[in-house]
């Protein structure tokens, strides 16, 4: 049965006795307890036949509510099976159009592959034709061949080998003059578009000194009262020798040498300027960075006055006005320039005087070529902190500072940099060489560069067709002689190279060495 006919039924069953055992507690009470009861009895009934009527009622309500939720829910299912199927057939139709349409396609290829397959083989019966026609010719050649070369070994004397040997060597130098006169064509190519189409860089960084001439000559030693004085120097937590470095571009170095420390550089006015500002702030015994900065600023204005006296002094030396202050300032700084150990201060003063003197005998200008000669190192007192040659920097310092065009093109040319314009910058070019080839000016130990001059030249004597060589301008450059009749002008363009990278690969040496071969032809005859 239905759980809510059960539900209704016990409901009624329960209001039932209710009553039963309430007219059952009230027959004590009165008189018609009998009457009570049988009225209770079919009450009870009555309610018992309500309450089944009203269940089965429920009940088909239930049941019908069911029905028509489970016939619903068929119908929506059948709906959407519908749906999908008619989905699916709609792809299965557009999958068999592409197929039908591929196969269409592999149909075409297929005719294509088989009309060009038939090609290929007409073509391979074609060359198979052409292959045994070359072979018969191949096979005539080389009886012909053979013929020819036993005749040409008759008539010759030599035997195939020795012939091929012969054809080897011949062909041999043959490429080799070939490559020579190439080689010769591009370099001269080369040099007359050198200013179009290249530009020369010529970066200079580190000097070749030696490692102990180095520490002589970029680093300064300041001696202190005490040792207590490097911790002063230090500051706490090393915030003076960082306000010091800071101020002054060195580096300070503090080790374990007693009563010491060291200032490195490679710019001689920055060591220089640290060096007097450590000893001023010692002497005063005041050091903080606040301090640090106003001893560097006047010492820096001091060094500023000593470069101008240096600058000065120079130009009195040379006889010369009108030079422009900032020009005459920067000639001071070289005080504390050295290019392989010389001074490049005193290196200008002489180039001024040797190229006043060459000029004087020359009837030229003698004011103009010392003041060419003093400026044309200018340049290497600011190389460091620009790009390029210390020629080009210098000659482009100058001429921004009103110099004459004839004293800017010596500058730039006294190392061939640009085209030399003028017999000054000629003279610029020869007293440069003078000044710093002289034995002992560039403080090169006399055995290394005797040792170095003998070096150059057994390597250039150690080629083929050498007949001298020189080393001259000191050690600058070697000058080899050749035999005329061994070696030709093409094969003297390949020898230059040649012993230009055996002194690269073999020797060390500051700056660079021209090596220029020399081949002449000469005729003589005594007239009686």
């Amino acid at each position: 049965m239905d759980p809510a006919i059960v539900a209704v039924v016990g409901a009624g069953a329960a209001a039932a006795g209710t009553a039963v055992g309430w007219i059952i507690g009230g027959k004590k009470a009165g008189a018609d307890a009998d009457a009570l009861r049988l009225e209770a009895e079919s009450h009870a009934d009555d309610l018992k036949k309500r309450a089944e009527s009203e269940a089965r009622a429920k009940a088909r309500e239930i049941i019908e509510a069911a029905e028509e939720k489970a016939a619903k829910a068929k119908r929506n299912t059948r709906k959407e099976v519908e749906g999908e199927l008619k989905s699916r057939r709609v792809e299965l139709d557009k999958l068999e159009n592409r197929l039908n349409s591929r196969e269409e396609k592999l149909d075409s290829r297929a005719s294509s592959l088989d009309s060009k397959q038939s090609e290929i083989v007409k073509e391979q019966q074609q060359l198979a034709r052409m292959e045994q026609s070359i072979g018969d010719r191949a096979r005539s050649i080389e009886s012909r061949e053979s013929t020819i070369q036993e005749r040409l070994e008759a008539v010759a004397g030599l035997s195939r080998e020795e012939a091929r040997e012969q054809l080897v060597g011949t062909m041999l130098e043959d490429a080799r003059l070939d490559a020579s006169k190439q080689a010769r064509e591009i370099e001269e190519q080369a040099l007359g578009e050198a200013e179009k189409r290249a530009k020369k860089i010529l970066a200079v960084t580190v000097q070749r000194y030696a490692g102990e001439y180095v520490t002589e000559r970029c680093v300064r030693v300041v001696n202190l009262p005490s040792d207590d004085m490097k911790g002063r120097i230090i500051g706490r937590e090393g915030r003076n020798i960082r306000a010091i470095e800071a101020a002054t571009g060195v580096d300070l170095i503090i080790d374990d040498t007693p009563n010491a420390i060291v200032v490195s550089s490679f710019d001689g006015v920055r060591r220089e300027v640290a060096r007097q500002a450590l000893e001023r702030l010692m002497a005063d015994g005041r050091i903080h960075p606040a301090r640090i900065e106003e001893v560097v600023a006047k010492t820096n204005k001091e060094m500023d006055k000593t470069l101008r006296r240096a600058g000065e002094q120079a130009i009195f030396d040379l006889g010369l006005t009108d030079v422009h202050p900032e020009i005459v300032r920067t000639i001071g700084r070289l005080k504390y320039r050295t290019s392989y150990g010389q001074n490049i201060w005193a290196h200008s003063i002489e180039v001024g005087f040797l190229c006043g003197l060459m000029a004087g005998e020359l009837g030229l200008n003698v004011k103009m070529a010392r003041r060419a000669g003093l400026l044309h190192d200018i340049g290497k007192a600011m190389d460091h902190e620009q790009e390029g040659g210390h020629a080009i920097i210098g000659a482009n310092f100058i001429k921004k500072h009103g110099e004459e065009e004839i004293i800017v093109n010596a500058v730039a040319a006294h190392h061939e940099e640009v085209k030399p314009a003028s017999v000054i910058a000629h003279l610029v070019m020869a007293g440069d060489a003078l000044s710093g080839a002289r034995p002992g000016a560039r403080r090169e130990i006399l055995e290394s560069y005797v040792q170095r001059l003998e070096d150059l030249e057994r390597i250039s004597a150690s080629f083929n067709g050498v007949q001298r060589s020189f080393a001259i301008q000191a050690g600058r450059e070697v000058r080899v002689i050749v035999e005329h009749d061994k070696v030709n002008d093409d094969q003297a363009a390949m020898l230059s190279r040649e012993i230009a990278r055996k002194i690269e690969d073999e020797l060390t040496y500051p700056g660079q060495i021209r090596v220029t071969v020399i081949r002449e032809v000469r005729a003589s005859e005594i007239a009686r």
